[in-house]
Formats: structure tokens, C-alpha cells, sequence
């Protein structure tokens, strides 16, 4: 039997890494024995500029093992209304495909662009590494397999992309604003953090939910205010990315 963990986009803070450790312990307290290795991955985030093409990722192996991966490349879009959509892609090739790893050991795989790159558009793919536990021996009493999957996001980006975020909060219940944000730019834009605060400027409730827009989407996240209400009337909504940037939007929430 082998099971996948995926361990998307690890730019995220330390908390992020807690619902991948609640599975690994989970995984542990099953009436059978499993394996997984350990790697990581350098970047965790990968930025080309159109006029270089290509790029360098290393994998390190940091278990005592033989490690064997796979890498793959897929156009990375989202639905209208956020939802992942990954393709398996020739636009972007990655060499070696296969990567087999000694203990400790590390190796650098290339990422090479071969579709032409738009003048005024940013283009995003994500490069998925996963462990292939099958090219493993089998081990005398082992009955669980967990393969590790590292996604990461590859933006492409021509000079002048930006991004170009708009938010708007609206009441979805006394104690729930739903913020929708809409990225009308021509590269991602990447959620870290939203603060409700009211017109004195007081914080009424955070969020660090995270997330990407790609451009042209919109997508929603929740603000929640534990044992109370938000207040309607007027309200400022901050909106924190992920180069530290903060935008603030007026509005005014009904009852």
C-alpha cells in the first residue's frame, strides 16, 4: 500500500507543516509498519525572467537511504472561482526526470522554457517532485509505503508584470465576513494575511489564511470573529502579501 503526502508550496511558515505532521502521526498509529523517505528542495519557490529560460533546482537527500524521485512539470491555472486546475505540460522541461539519490547526497535538476513567453504576461506552472517508493526493495514487515510530494509554484515573468489586487468584505453570517479579491493584474498575487479593523481603526478580527490569485480570478476567504459578532457599519479591510505590501479597503458591512 502506498500513500502520498503532499507537501505543497513550503514557503509557508512553521505552522503551515502541522497538518502534514498530523498525517505522518496519524500514519504511525496504523496496525501496520511504513516507510517514507526525507528530501528537501531548493528554491521553494522558482522565478525566471523570460530572457533566461532556464533554471536550477537542487534536490538534497536527508535521509540514510537511496532515494529515487520523479520530477514533473504542469501549467498551473485556477478555475474562476480558485480551484486548482494542473495540467501535465511540454512547455517546460525538466532534466533528469528520474533522480536517484545516495544517502545524503544532493543533486541539481534543470528547468528549460521551450513555448515563447508573452510580452505582458506572467506564465505559472508548478514543478511536482514525489518520492517513488516502489523503486524501493520491498522490507520484511513493511506493509505501508508514504511517498512525499513537494509542489512548487514557477512563475515566468516578462518585465512589468504586477499583480493588481481588489478586495471587498461582505457579511456571511453575524460572526463571518466573506472577503472576496480579485486580481485584475497580469502576474499572482499571494495572500499572507486580512485584518478587519473598524472605522477607529480598531482590529476586530485577523486571518492568516493564505492563498494565490493568479490574474484574472477571484477567490474567497472567510474572517471569523471567535464568541462574537462583527459590527456592521463601517470597516477597514488590510490585505498583507507576500512582498510585505499592504493594501487597505473602505467599506461598510450591513446587519
Amino acid at each position: 500500500m502506498i500513500c502520498s503526502l503532499d507537501v505543497s508550496d513550503c514557503v509557508l511558515s512553521k505552522k503551515s507543516f502541522l497538518p502534514v505532521l498530523l498525517v505522518v502521526f496519524g500514519l504511525a498509529m496504523l496496525p501496520c509498519a511504513g516507510t517514507a523517505g526525507q528530501f528537501s528542495v531548493s528554491p521553494v519557490r522558482i522565478f525566471v525572467a523570460a530572457k533566461d529560460r532556464t533554471t536550477a533546482v537542487t534536490i538534497t537527500n536527508e535521509s540514510d537511504a537511496e532515494l529515487v524521485m520523479q520530477a514533473d512539470v504542469f501549467q498551473w491555472k485556477q478555475t474562476p472561482t480558485g480551484q486548482e486546475d494542473l495540467t501535465l505540460t511540454e512547455d517546460m522541461i525538466v532534466a533528469p526526470p528520474i533522480i536517484k539519490l545516495a544517502p545524503r547526497a544532493r543533486q541539481v535538476i534543470r528547468l528549460a522554457m521551450l513555448r515563447a513567453v508573452p510580452p505582458d504576461q506572467q506564465l505559472t506552472y508548478r514543478l511536482i517532485v514525489r518520492e517513488v517508493p516502489e523503486a524501493k526493495p520491498p522490507q520484511p514487515g513493511v506493509q505501508l509505503q508514504i511517498s512525499v510530494v513537494f509542489s512548487m509554484p514557477v512563475f515566468i515573468s516578462p518585465p512589468g508584470v504586477k499583480r493588481q489586487l481588489v478586495c471587498e468584505p461582505q457579511r456571511a453570517a453575524p460572526d463571518t465576513v466573506s472577503v472576496t479579491c480579485e486580481n485584475k493584474g497580469n502576474a499572482y498575487a499571494f495572500v499572507s494575511e486580512l485584518k478587519l479593523s473598524n472605522a477607529s481603526g480598531d482590529s476586530i478580527t485577523t486571518s492568516n489564511s493564505v492563498g494565490y490569485i493568479l490574474p484574472g480570478i477571484k477567490r474567497s476567504f472567510e474572517l471569523k470573529r471567535t464568541g462574537a459578532t462583527i459590527p456592521s457599519g463601517k470597516v477597514q479591510l488590510t490585505v498583507t502579501q507576500d512582498d510585505q505590501s499592504v493594501q487597505v479597503f473602505d467599506s461598510v458591512l450591513a446587519n
